[in-house]
């Protein structure tokens, strides 16, 4: 299916590039060229061997791919009687198959999670990391797997006792996730071992999580794996494209989206009376305030009915979303399901005061209740979307939006922040966990 995905997105580059009929039949001609360049790069192997694959992830190698193939284009038809390739078709050659085969992937991979059966797979663990995991597939669904009863660590007695006991386990599974704070070599060896002759898939959960599992990279020194951490903070000139990158998006969507606004003003003032807009203080980098933007979704006076709903001193952590809060409007829902609320902070964005990704900015009541370990979110900041937002919105608990945002924190990328970007659009669309 990928592969039927990468001749469609070459056959479109090479009808740009070639311009003629001429040219376009020998450019076809060259169409198996394509998946091999693919199979070359690996983009047929990464779904196999990762838990989670989504099509953003290997966005960097489509585009690597795309060049490739355009670049086999423009020395390959000179030889040909099609003659030479312009600069100019060679560009929209690459960028029509960077695109096209980006959606038609995540085509073909939405297909296939429609019409196959998902993986069946068991969490070999105990305790909170083993109960992170399966909390995982339960908030990922584009995982494409169907949990069978958590099994636990395997006897640590008689060497063929353990074996018998992981053969029975793996036998009737797809997959298997082990996840487990106590990592036993021997044990990981022997698992991977039967997994291998039963055909079963084999994910294991790194134990190194908060601080210490902020995506190192792994090396190798003869045989001895090591994990390599980069501890310095962000280069000024990262800030400085990160910046860059805000003002141009901002721009950018407040043009693009300008015809969109007179309908939403339109739909909010027929629904309730009151103001189009909401502005509330929140925390920004390190923990000033600001006042930010957004349409309003709720009653005219729903600040001053917040204290009847909950109290902020008795919150057992610093942070609270109502999933069925009596307050929003008929219009003000359908605007949250989307995040359409959220586009006037495209203002905020321009001002200085938010960024396009980052950690949401929250309510200074509530930051004001922060301990020291909760204050790393302040190091940067706020953002429209972020990681909160499209590893799960709404339904994280307080200590997995803290993970999400500390990874996120601890290796800014402008890469990421793309990465992120994209990956809200289909988020916002699907409109899971937003209340």
């Amino acid at each position: 299916m990928l592969a039927l995905a990468d001749v469609g997105a070459g056959a479109v580059a090479s009808l740009l590039i070639a311009g003629s009929t001429a040219r376009v039949m020998w450019a076809l001609a060259l169409l198996p060229g394509w998946v091999v360049l693919a199979k070359l790069l690996g983009l047929y192997d990464r779904d196999q061997r990762s838990v989670r694959h989504l099509t953003v992830d290997e966005l960097p190698a489509i585009a690597a791919w795309a060049a490739l193939g355009v670049g086999v284009l423009g020395l390959v038809l000179p030889l040909t009687p099609a003659g030479d390739v312009s600069l100019a078709a060679a560009a929209r050659a690459w960028l029509a198959a960077t695109v096209i085969a980006g959606l038609l992937r995540g085509a073909m991979r939405w297909l296939w999670r429609r019409t196959t059966p998902r993986e069946l797979t068991a969490v070999l663990g105990e305790g909170a990391l083993a109960a992170a995991a399966r909390r995982k597939v339960e908030l990922f669904p584009d995982m494409h797997l169907h949990l069978v009863a958590q099994s636990n660590l395997p006897p640590n007695g008689w060497h063929a006792d353990r074996v018998s006991y992981l053969r029975d386990l793996v036998s009737p599974l797809d997959r298997v996730i082990f996840a487990s704070e106590r990592v036993d070599p021997e044990l990981i060896g022997q698992l991977a071992g039967i997994c291998r002759e039963q055909h079963v898939k084999l994910s294991v959960v790194s134990p190194l999580r908060g601080r210490a599992g902020a995506t190192p990279r792994l090396s190798e020194v003869g045989d001895l794996p090591v994990l390599e951490y980069d501890t310095r903070d962000p280069s000024r000139s990262t800030m400085l494209i990160k910046r860059i990158f805000d003002v141009l998006v901002s721009a950018v969507a407040l043009v693009v989206l300008a015809p969109l606004f007179p309908l939403v003003v339109l739909a909010i003032k027929l629904d309730s009376r009151g103001p189009v807009f909401f502005t509330q203080l929140r925390a920004g980098m390190g923990g000033v305030p600001f006042r930010m933007y957004k349409l309003r979704t709720m009653i005219p006076d729903a600040e001053e009915a917040l204290p009847d709903l909950v109290s902020f001193d008795k919150l057992d952590e610093p942070m609270f979303k109502l999933r069925a809060d009596p307050r929003v409007t008929w219009v003000g829902r359908r605007l949250r399901r989307f995040s359409l609320d959220e586009l006037p902070q495209l203002a905020n964005v321009l001002r200085g005061d938010m960024s396009i990704v980052g950690p949401r900015p929250e309510q200074v009541e509530l930051v004001e209740r922060y301990g020291p370990e909760h204050r790393f979110r302040l190091d940067v900041k706020p953002g429209m979307t972020g990681p909160m937002q499209v590893y799960g919105r709404g339904d994280l608990d307080f200590t997995e939006r803290l993970a999400v945002e500390f990874d996120y924190v601890d290796n800014l990328s402008l890469a990421r922040d793309v990465r992120i970007l994209l990956q809200t659009v289909p988020v916002a669309l699907r409109g899971n966990g937003a209340y």
